[in-house]
């Protein structure tokens, strides 16, 4: 069999990619009879670069994936694709050089739907490129009304049921995208910023947000700070405004910050909107959806926020209210997708109710991997201030399957046998239930992409389709970055939808750093796309730094060096391969030997198999690939390659049969087990391997099982020996300058070993086995200097000492030695003392009347007989 010299992973990787046939990842709806394992793939945007943090996710996935089809399982590898949202209407206005509102809804909806389409494409291309497991079959589209017609679905069931409504109430809100956002989609940023102390009337305030002036409903003070509580029910006049707000007392107030007394705006943050309910404050709207200044501004209308606070600072300074300034550090809310400071503003929108004991019940019956990433959902659930908000107002969305009548105002709600469907682009079917009336104002607000994606779940296993429907699913793998959002929304609503947990696992994967320990960004330079790797190596190279990286929930970093090891661990598996299979030519696959039949290393060896595939397999179910491959590689390089072939070598090349046999059956058993370990973590290498030694696709073979008779203590011990002395004997060769495959006169092995076969192959030398112990006699045959402690303590006389020792008499030297503990040495410079520190004897073995070498290999003596 010609197997070629190096492996060339390009020719390798396109020649499988183009030749596999994906349907054997398909998942079976009929069958019952193996069990499930249906994977809640993350959707990813179609940005059109799948990312390398994408990529190590799905790395993750698919080792998962490909594993658990070995074990017998019918897996679910689903891919969808999450469209819908604001990046996609950005990149749309940048690329036609319009707005949103520049051209008629449905026009700019299909631009998004083309933009989108055009990027699943690309990334479906690197997916491919990766050799992903992915079942085709059941790839889903989030902007195909096959899909969110499932998501107005699940609206109309969770309205019906009183989860979903609409109400006036504060939400944050981007300026930027013009949207309400939902808490989780707000993330925290330290700032710098300045805390302003001003007069109001008889009271000093300290503030943040001056700019906000207009929008104080009341001021408030600790109702045990004596400093102040005798206000505690009068009024003040607001600054630069002239309007009067009361003074209350909450104990929510921290006196020792700023001057005590705080005032409350609508809104300046989420402590304000709990003061203003517990209180029942006024509603002063300062700011508008565009984040400008609104008419109660007076003079500051029409500003946007941060023009409004440097003109009012300025004001407030020259008119005597503005008496200090102080620097303090400051947590600033931020819109997710663009970075920009959020506002609260009180809004009419559509919410979903929240039970969060319901959620942390669920998320108790899930296993965490790792364990402790539950307690960021509990965290988050912990800090839970009002609904979430569903509604965004954009236009390349879900449609909210919603219309108000112009006559009464009713909200008309679709009925689901009308699904899909965008009220901005149909009518209600029937005349509204409350007037009779016809004419109807569509809702132009959209549903949050969160809605979308957190029934994905559901969709993947079979709700609202032909199949039966197999919730939960068993895995759901995401980063922990999303924790918040798209772990906690699908808990929400598979438990609001069908009062069940989604999955029985959650695998929770890190972030990818930069070599520079960073996290990827353009403006740091330090990005990486999987297809780079690709290019400059391999697919299964880029798979096995993902593998062996990190562990999940662990941040991974990405070194090309990591990647180069990856590459130079293929190229030495591939010699091995290519040794192994150059002597399975006259391979009988039907011959099964006796345990007796086998020598000791390859029972030995068999014994390793058992280890590596018993902690390999425990990994895997553990999800701790890391590990799993480890001792994959670990196995390959020691054991295979720089002990067991060294060792049977002459067996393989030799003529005794039944020798032969054995390494054979041993060595083809071993790269077959290789090679299905190796499959969930590098597929074109395995399939090639597999394409000579088998039949079929090795991603259709089961995953290995050991054989109870493998575990073979007795051989383990004898092995480790046999081992042992083997490489004991090539160093010694090696330090001698002794070519490796020359032979020596003799081995003497006093020991109690029983298969000398391999020893004899491996060191080409013949073997004597003694029992008993050996009997030595050592002969002094020199006396060296040692010129450490002799220069510095003989100085002039060093010369005469090391000349007096090279000649003479070694035996009479040490016997003088060994009599008295010290050398009385004649030297031309008189007689010199010289201390056990002074010399170094050189005593030669002697056996049998022989010169020999011995070797102490675990106590076990060998003697090299030259």
């Amino acid at each position: 069999m010609i197997i070629p010299k190096e492996y060339i992973p390009h020719d390798v990787e396109k020649k499988w990619k183009e030749a596999w046939d994906m349907s054997m990842y398909h998942f079976d709806w009929e069958d019952y009879k193996r069990p499930q394992f249906i994977i809640d793939t993350p959707p990813p945007y179609p940005t059109g670069n799948f990312h390398i943090g994408n990529a190590l996710n799905w790395c993750y996935i698919d080792f998962v994936a490909r594993y658990k089809r070995m074990c017998g399982y019918n897996v679910m590898f689903p891919q969808g694709w999450d469209c819908h949202g604001l990046p996609t209407e950005v990149k749309v206005e940048d690329i036609h050089h319009i707005t949103k509102n520049q051209v008629p809804r449905e026009e700019f909806r299909k631009l998004c739907r083309e933009l989108t389409t055009n990027n699943i494409e690309k990334m479906r291309n690197t997916m491919m490129n990766l050799g992903f497991s992915i079942d085709w079959s059941n790839e889903f589209i989030t902007m195909e009304p096959s899909y969110y017609s499932k998501t107005q679905h699940s609206f109309l069931r969770m309205y019906d049921m009183g989860r979903i409504y609409q109400a006036e109430h504060p939400v944050n809100w981007c300026p930027r995208c013009e949207t309400a956002i939902a808490f989780a989609e707000v993330e925290y940023e330290s700032r710098i910023t300045k805390l302003n102390f001003l007069n109001f009337d008889k009271l000093k305030i300290a503030t943040t947000r001056p700019e906000l002036l207009a929008a104080c409903v009341a001021v408030a003070v600790h109702p045990e700070d004596e400093r102040y509580n005798v206000h505690i029910g009068s009024k003040v006049k607001v600054p630069l405004f002239g309007h009067e707000v009361p003074i209350i007392g909450d104990s929510v107030v921290d006196p020792a910050f700023g001057t005590g007394v705080v005032m409350i705006c609508t809104f300046g943050d989420k402590q304000d909107v709990r003061w203003w309910v517990e209180h029942k404050l006024p509603l002063r709207k300062a700011i508008d959806k565009n984040g400008l200044m609104t008419n109660i501004a007076g003079k500051y209308a029409g500003m946007t926020i941060s023009k409004c606070k440097e003109t009012i600072i300025e004001d407030l300074k020259s008119q005597g209210y503005l008496f200090d300034q102080k620097e303090i550090d400051q947590n600033v809310g931020m819109c997710w997708r663009c970075d920009t400071p959020i506002e609260i503003l009180s809004e009419k929108q559509w919410f979903v109710k929240i039970d969060t004991n319901e959620i942390k019940k669920a998320a108790d019956e899930i296993n965490w991997t790792p364990e402790h990433m539950k307690i960021r959902l509990e965290n988050w659930l912990g800090t839970m201030e009002w609904d979430w908000c569903i509604s965004r107002q954009r236009i390349f969305a879900t449609p909210i399957p919603v219309w108000y009548c112009k006559d009464c105002g009713k909200v008309m709600v679709a009925k689901e046998e009308w699904l899909p469907i965008d009220p901005t682009q149909e009518s209600p079917k029937e005349p509204c239930s409350e007037c009779g009336g016809t004419d109807f104002e569509p809702e132009e607000d959209v549903l949050d992409t969160w809605m979308d994606s957190s029934i994905t779940v559901q969709h993947v296993t079979g709700w609202l389709s032909d199949h039966e429907s197999r919730l939960p699913a068993q895995l759901r793998p995401q980063g922990h970055d999303i924790i918040r959002t798209w772990a906690f929304y699908t808990i929400l609503r598979s438990m609001a939808l069908t009062g069940k947990r989604p999955w029985d696992s959650i695998l929770v994967n890190g972030m990818v750093l930069g070599e520079d320990g960073h996290k990827m960004s353009k403006s740091l330079g330090n990005i990486i796309s999987p297809e780079e790797v690709i290019e400059k190596y391999s697919a299964d190279s880029f798979r096995q730094w993902a593998a062996i990286g990190g562990s999940p929930g662990s941040d991974v970093m990405f070194r090309w060096k990591d990647v180069v090891a990856a590459s130079r661990f293929f190229a030495k598996m591939w010699s091995i391969y290519r040794f192994s299979v150059s002597h399975f030519d006259d391979l009988d696959k039907s011959y099964v030997p006796e345990k007796e039949e086998l020598h000791v290393v390859d029972r030995w060896l068999f014994d390793k198999l058992h280890e590596l595939i018993t902690t390999a397999t425990v990994n895997m179910d553990a999800y701790q690939f890391d590990e799993a491959f480890k001792a994959i590689r670990g196995f390959t390089w020691d054991i295979v390659a720089d002990n067991y072939i060294e060792l049977v070598k002459s067996r393989l090349y030799g003529t005794n049969v039944s020798d032969r046999k054995a390494a054979q059956y041993t060595l083809y058993v071993t790269i077959d087990i290789l090679t299905k370990l190796l499959a969930p973590f590098a597929p074109f290498f395995a399939e090639e391997m597999y394409s000579r030694i088998g039949t079929g696709s090795v991603h259709l073979q089961a995953w290995p099982k050991v054989k109870d008779f493998w575990k073979d203590e007795e051989a383990v011990k004898a092995g480790e020996l046999i081992k042992d002395i083997v490489s004991s004997v090539r160093r010694y060769k090696s330090e001698r300058g002794i070519a490796l495959n020359a032979p020596l006169k003799k081995l003497e092995i006093y020991g109690d070993i029983m298969d000398v076969v391999d020893i004899i192959g491996a060191t080409n030398t013949p073997v004597e086995v003694i029992s008993g112990s050996p009997d030595f006699e050592h002969v002094p045959v020199n006396i060296k200097p040692n010129m450490g402690v002799i220069g510095p303590k003989f100085k002039s006389q060093s010369k005469d000492i090391v000349d007096a020792l090279s000649s003479a008499d070694p035996k009479k030297l040490v016997n003088e030695f060994e009599a008295t503990g010290k050398l009385n040495l004649n030297t031309n410079s008189g007689i010199v003392e010289l201390g056990p520190d002074s010399v170094e004897i050189e005593k030669e073995v002697i056996s049998a009347g022989r010169a020999v070498d011995v070797l102490d290999v675990k106590g076990i003596p060998v003697v090299v007989i030259r």
